[in-house]
């Protein structure tokens, strides 16, 4: 029975940095993943996937351009879904390559299998041909999270699909009732809806999102109004079902997916795709024989070092919980490594980028203006349009916006807010300020590439200062 000093159980984004980690102090490490490719959800079957079939999705809808009708465009749509996933699978083959690459160049063992403690230091691996068993002094639980799947919903794959099944799908339908409007649901709709499928968006709540800046929700809900999406906002659904496809619907094996709401509408589209909740994938680990336990939703919980009620077990990722970010999940998965074997490095800062991958994106750091009022604290904002910067016409991208949260009296940053192409990376210039707590001012001072996307925070921060001085 080989021994290791860390076994990392799931080889995702805290799992990698984990074991890469342990490797790079010395340390003989392995890594147990389930499935045959290495990389975990986030590269198998969430974040690289989907951001893979938007950006062939986003290439297709820009062919639209130059096809004289709307038939012409479903016929492009149609042949070309098959090349969206090879499209996909080549991406998705280069990250498991490279992740594969950096653990077997630091030295680190991967073993393929459904991992289960035997007890708190043994893990038993079950593969398809065989049973082994590998000890360590510590472990480092980094699962992640599966889709929650209700009871009484029949998930075919084809008519009734979780977020996970979407890759699977080998042609676009041509209506899909999307339930859920978290971050899963609406970057899938809208994406969706880009490619020429007609979208109806479940939400529970009376808006997307709600963590997100409201103004930068409502300018999402209109353009996606505007390119034909159905929102049915603060509706739930109580039962889904599948039917004998309708006259005159356009069913390829005729079969339609039907939700049933409680205001007592009822809805029908070629296929239906659940996005309520994940839970962490721990129902298979035995957590029992180890003394440890996962709550109802399968999280696992730690203290501020990553650690379990179990000193010597670890857990960081989507199996803690938020923010459930590939990003931090990074970070975790490093800094718990360092914990376990001593070595001294600085927590995750709590200014955190989120990026949503919807159509347009969308993304945020730092205060909210809700959160802003709430507090009682004092602000004003600066917002850019796209349409003002030279960047967004070159682009064809006169859809976007940035938006300032800036302290009425210190004029410092507070947070930034943006909408639109290019959103996920601009937002790292307004992390920085935020950071080193940089003013207003700074922007208006400062010298901007042009034509950029960039040039919005100078357009911004002039527009906040304007409106404090009443101009």
């Amino acid at each position: 029975m080989k021994r290791y000093d860390l076994c990392v159980i799931g080889s995702g984004p805290a799992g990698q940095h984990a074991a890469i980690q342990a490797a790079k102090l010395g340390k003989r490490a392995c890594v147990i993943e389930k499935r045959h490719a290495v990389g975990g959800v986030a590269v198998n079957t969430g974040t690289i996937p989907s951001k893979a079939l938007r950006e062939a999705i986003l290439n297709v809808g820009n062919m639209s351009i130059a096809c004289p009708t709307q038939s012409d465009f479903a016929s492009v749509r149609t042949a070309l879904f098959a090349g969206l996933r090879r499209s996909c699978s080549k991406v998705i083959g280069n990250e498991i390559e490279t992740v594969e690459t950096n653990l077997r160049k630091n030295g680190i063992d991967i073993h393929h299998g459904v991992a289960s403690f035997r007890d708190a230091h043994t893990i038993v691996i079950n593969s398809e041909t065989d049973e082994t068993m590998v000890q360590a002094d510590n472990v480092f639980i980094a699962v992640g999270t599966e889709p929650a799947l209700p009871k009484g919903i029949a998930f075919d794959g084809t008519t009734i699909l979780s977020s996970d099944d979407i890759q699977s799908l080998t042609a676009a339908p041509h209506s899909m009732i999307v339930v859920g409007g978290g971050v899963i649901g609406t970057e899938y709709a809208t994406m969706l809806q880009t490619l020429g499928v007609k979208v109806t968006l479940i939400e529970g709540r009376n808006r997307l999102l709600d963590f997100v800046d409201s103004e930068i929700i409502e300018a999402l809900q209109f353009h996606s109004r505007q390119q034909g999406m159905t929102l049915r906002l603060g509706e739930k659904v109580t039962k889904i079902s599948v039917i004998d496809a309708v006259p005159g619907a356009k069913s390829v094996d005729g079969r339609m997916a039907e939700a049933e709401l409680e205001s007592g509408k009822t809805l029908r589209a070629d296929a239906l795709l659940y996005c309520i909740g994940r839970q962490g994938a721990t129902k298979e680990l035995g957590l029992e024989h180890a003394g440890l336990s996962a709550d109802s939703r399968g999280r696992i919980e730690v203290n501020g070092n990553f650690q379990t009620t179990v000193p010597h077990i670890y857990a960081a990722g989507d199996v803690i919980g938020f923010p459930a970010l590939a990003s931090t999940s990074y970070e975790q998965g490093r800094l718990a490594a360092c914990h376990m074997f001593g070595e001294a490095c600085e927590s995750i800062s709590q200014l955190l980028p989120y990026g949503i991958y919807s159509v347009p994106e969308i993304s945020m750091v730092g205060w909210t203006e809700e959160q802003l009022t709430k507090e009682g604290i004092p602000y004003e904002s600066g917002v850019a349009s796209y349409r003002e910067i030279a960047r967004g016409h070159l682009l064809g991208e006169e859809f976007g916006m940035l938006k300032l949260l800036i302290h009425q009296e210190s004029h410092v940053v507070l947070g930034v807010h943006a909408i639109g192409a290019g959103a996920t990376e601009l937002i790292h210039i307004g992390q920085t300020a935020i950071a080193f707590k940089a003013t207003a001012e700074y922007f208006v001072n400062t010298v901007f590439n042009y034509p950029t996307l960039a040039e919005c925070y100078k357009v911004a921060a002039m527009n906040g200062l304007n409106k404090l001085r009443g101009v």
